[in-house]
């Protein structure tokens, strides 16, 4: 039939799953078409530049840290990469969390902001002579990740009780948080402002007072790199976050309440405080992504945000668009794009290209993945009309008539007569 689909095909794009990867991997192929485009129309417009280097270019893009020369050179890319996918991961755990209840949370920014602050106070507060450095971690990490949760929750219970729209409350709350840590950090002078490095506009390093995220050797495996364990917590929390969701009453609730909360609420349910809960659970999970950041040792934050917000707080929509709002896509999202990201840095450093150039091939990406979800739709169409158009099976035929078996046991009793 005209228009007709395979069957076999048919059957990978009834798998709800399947529909979300095959839509992802569209998006990433759209967008590296795109930004090969690019590549060549610079070639026609630069002269000092051929266009074999543009073929040369996307593959360097695409080779992410294994483009980056050297054995060693390539495990502290790596390394590097996986670091850094570690606050990503969560910030795009945190937005299709609430995704998937039926909320847009724009205000992973300040969440963001907010852990930080509560893990550095905590951190660099605490004499580790007093308490054993393990436990100041721990107490930082959890007072950085309740300190988003409580900001992640005002922007759900403007929602909740007034119907406020979350992404106005949100956008509001991040600045506010900006303008709070600056003035926070501002206030307490030189105590935790990085003067040793003369970096005045940072706060210092965590190491400085014994309180690092352990390493279990991954920093010699990765050498040179800023490798530790967050990454594997991260991804224990996805995997947590996925369970919640997909098989418990709980997570049921949560996205009873986004697809419609006011059959949640005839069913029993409380919608407001769902409401209010999912927001404070997403402000948490980006909130921890701060934490671990900033609880890496070596890495220090700047402290006058007032007029900028954090990247990663913004780029955990697309990661989390990219994946279909999956916990567990979220985790291959993340590292898919910090992976482009280092290619893209290898890319200014070994061709013509400069480096403006690897960032808009990654925001054509980004802004392909907006259109994930308008893919799964006419994957779904597609499949739909596959099935209308498939001939119906026969029936199956009636079982052949046989003897009667009342009259073969009348004609054995006469004969018997």
């Amino acid at each position: 039939m005209k228009n007709s689909v395979p069957p076999s095909q048919a059957g990978v794009l009834k798998n709800a799953s399947a529909r979300s990867i095959l839509a992802a991997l569209i998006c990433i192929l759209g967008g590296l078409v795109v930004g090969f485009l690019v590549l060549l129309l610079l070639t026609v417009f630069a002269e000092d530049i051929s266009v074999a280097e543009a073929f040369s270019g996307i593959v360097i893009v695409l080779g992410g840290p294994f483009s980056g020369g050297s054995a060693q050179d390539i495990l502290f890319q790596m390394g590097n990469m996986l670091f850094q996918s570690t606050p990503l991961i969560l910030t795009g755990l945190s937005v299709a969390l609430a995704f998937n209840t039926g909320l847009f949370n724009i205000g992973a920014a300040g969440q963001y902001l907010m852990g930080a602050m509560g893990a550095l106070l905590v951190s660099l507060s605490i004499p580790t002579t007093v308490v054993p450095a393990a436990i100041v971690w721990i107490l930082a990490l959890l007072a950085g990740t309740l300190l988003g949760v409580l900001w992640g929750a005002i922007p759900g219970f403007f929602k909740a009780r007034f119907s406020v729209n979350e992404v106005i409350v949100c956008i509001m709350t991040n600045w506010i948080a900006a303008n709070i840590v600056s003035w926070v950090f501002k206030s307490t002078g030189d105590r935790f402002i990085n003067v040793a490095e003369t970096k005045v506009n940072f706060i210092r390093k965590t190491a400085s007072n014994g309180v690092a995220t352990a390493t279990l050797g991954l920093d010699k495996l990765f050498a040179g790199s800023y490798m530790d364990i967050s990454l594997f917590i991260a991804i224990l929390i996805a995997v947590v976050l996925y369970v919640i969701l997909n098989r418990t009453t709980f997570g049921y609730e949560l996205k009873a309440c986004g697809y419609n909360k006011f059959a949640s609420r005839y069913a029993g349910m409380n919608e407001q405080r769902n409401i209010i809960l999912s927001m404070a659970l997403a402000g948490g999970l980006a909130a921890c992504g701060a934490a671990f950041w900033c609880l890496n040792g070596a890495q220090d934050f700047k402290w006058d945000t007032y007029l900028t917000l954090p990247a990663d707080g913004f780029n955990g929509i697309p990661v989390a668009l990219l994946a279909s709002n999956n916990p567990i896509g979220v985790i291959f999202s993340a590292i898919f794009l910090k992976h482009i990201t280092v290619g893209g840095s290898n890319l200014a450093a070994q061709t013509s290209f400069n480096e403006y150039v690897s960032p808009l091939i990654i925001a054509v990406i980004i802004y392909f993945s907006s259109f994930s979800k308008l893919i799964k739709d006419l994957l779904l169409r597609r499949m739909t009309k596959a099935q209308h158009a498939a001939p119906a099976q026969p029936a199956d035929p009636p079982p052949a008539a046989g003897p009667d078996k009342g009259a073969a046991d009348e004609d054995a009793k006469t004969k018997e007569e």
